[in-house]
C-alpha cells in the first residue's frame, strides 16, 4: 500500500523560495508518475506538476512554469518541488499524489502542507 508525505510548507514572502518534500512509501517503478496539486480556499484542487521516477518527462502548469521545478531523488523515494518566485496566488494547501498504472487518476495522496505567501 502505498504511502505520501508531504513536508516543507510554511510562511514565505512574495518573491522567496519554498521546497517541498515527499516522501514515498514502498516500492516505486520508473513508469510511476508522481504528482504535486494545490488546493487554495474556496478553489477547485489543481494540477501543479508531475514527474516519473525516471526524471523524465515533466509536467508543469501554465502558471507555475520558469518559477517551480519538479525532481525525484529515487534513494530516498523522495519527491521535490522547488518553489521560486513565490506570488501570493500561490497560497495553498499542496498535496503529494501518485499515479501508478499511467492512468492520471492519482488515486494515492499525502495529507498536505500548507504555503502561506505574504505580499
Amino acid at each position: 500500500q502505498v504511502q505520501l508525505v508531504e513536508s516543507g510548507g510554511g510562511l514565505a514572502q512574495a518573491g522567496g523560495s519554498l521546497r517541498l518534500s515527499c516522501v514515498v512509501s514502498g516500492r516505486t517503478v520508473s513508469s510511476w508518475r508522481m504528482g504535486w496539486f494545490r488546493q487554495a480556499p474556496g478553489k477547485q484542487r489543481e494540477f501543479v506538476a508531475a514527474i516519473r521516477w525516471s526524471g523524465s518527462p515533466t509536467y508543469y502548469t501554465d502558471s507555475v512554469r520558469g518559477r517551480f521545478t519538479i525532481s525525484r531523488d529515487n534513494a530516498k523515494n523522495t519527491v521535490y518541488l522547488e518553489m521560486n518566485s513565490l506570488k501570493p496566488e500561490d497560497t495553498a494547501v499542496y498535496y503529494c499524489a501518485a499515479d501508478t498504472d499511467g492512468s492520471w487518476s492519482y488515486n494515492y495522496w499525502g495529507q498536505g502542507t500548507q504555503v502561506t505567501v505574504s505580499s
